[in-house]
């Protein structure tokens, strides 16, 4: 006599590893994956503070070996670190952008890189404006600005 057996699983696939193999792991998939995640801009400036702060602090000697460590270019690493050079409002705001539920960040590297070029904080403010204009509003969000402007550099 054969008997039916029916065996009900919740699994999911999640990706592991830098060569990105897909593991089958039980249960469904984890809030923390599922979801919201913190614009690639606003990890690329926290990581250019961090490596100014290495470097200012010694415990690393310039951008050089920050790239060594980082194993990428130095010219990736003045990239990311010539986020610093935004006016701080600016920055602050790159910081504090709303977080990104699905598909593209809302502002990408490749636009910040041209406001960080000007060398005028309050030049920098009105591309940013433009920029933040097209921002997705949501509750508690100062990703367009604090409205608070710092003093120019002379």
């Amino acid at each position: 006599m054969t008997t039916e057996l029916t065996i009900e699983r919740e699994f999911h696939f999640a990706r592991r590893g830098r060569g990105y193999r897909k593991v089958l792991e039980e249960g469904p998939v984890p809030a923390a994956t599922a979801g919201v995640r913190v614009p690639k801009v606003s990890r690329w400036l926290a990581l250019a503070i961090r490596i100014d702060r290495l470097v200012r602090d010694g415990a690393i000697a310039n951008y050089a070996e920050a790239a060594r460590l980082g194993q990428v270019t130095r010219a990736r690493v003045s990239q990311i670190v010539s986020l610093l050079n935004l006016a701080p409002d600016v920055q602050e705001a790159v910081l504090h952008l709303p977080p990104t539920d699905a598909g593209r960040d809302a502002v990408t590297f490749r636009e910040l890189l041209p406001i960080a070029a000007v060398a005028n904080w309050d030049g920098q403010r009105t591309l940013w404006a433009v920029v933040a204009a097209r921002l997705p509003v949501t509750p508690g969000s100062s990703a367009r600005g604090s409205g608070r402007r710092s003093a120019s550099p002379t």
